[in-house]
């Protein structure tokens, strides 16, 4: 599992780039160069300034989310070919994620959120969604947050 820590995800990503070239790695190649051009494109977006540990995490998800919405769609289209390549892409992109949070490890984050700024009506789900995504950071997605914070909201 490849963490991002100092490095930052561009550097880390170059770096892999050239791993892949030497290794003769075509899937990583193909996936690091997807997610080079990401940044690209989010760095030109925003003048090109750096981008924080966030919004990289949000690249990848993203990216990530495609990849899944891929899948489903060449799965329903018997396109199992296409279907398997984009899971292993999807695969690898997942290696530059956080390590998703267990169940009791959301609910505890949850509990707290739920405690520490004391919403606790469904009226308040935006906001609570909100501060639990921004703790969660990448390890949790929001369908798993949302069905918890459903559950635990009067």
């Amino acid at each position: 599992m490849i963490m991002l820590t100092k490095m930052n995800l561009e550097k880390k990503i170059i770096n892999d780039i050239k791993s892949a070239m030497l290794a003769k790695d075509k899937l990583r190649l193909e996936v690091c160069r997807s997610i080079k051009s990401a940044i690209l494109i989010s760095k030109t977006e925003k003048n090109g300034s750096e981008i924080n540990y966030e919004k990289e995490i949000k690249i990848l998800q993203k990216l990530l989310k495609q990849r899944i919405e891929s899948v489903r769609i060449y799965s329903t289209q018997d396109r199992h070919d296409l279907a398997k390549h984009e899971q292993m892409q999807a695969d690898i992109i997942e290696e530059y994620l956080p390590k998703k949070m267990s169940v009791e490890e959301l609910n505890q984050i949850i509990d707290t959120v739920i405690s520490s700024t004391g919403l606790s009506s469904k009226k308040d789900m935006g906001r609570l969604m909100s501060e639990v995504t921004k703790k969660c950071l990448g390890s949790a997605d929001g369908k798993r947050i949302s069905s918890i914070l459903l559950s635990k909201l009067k």
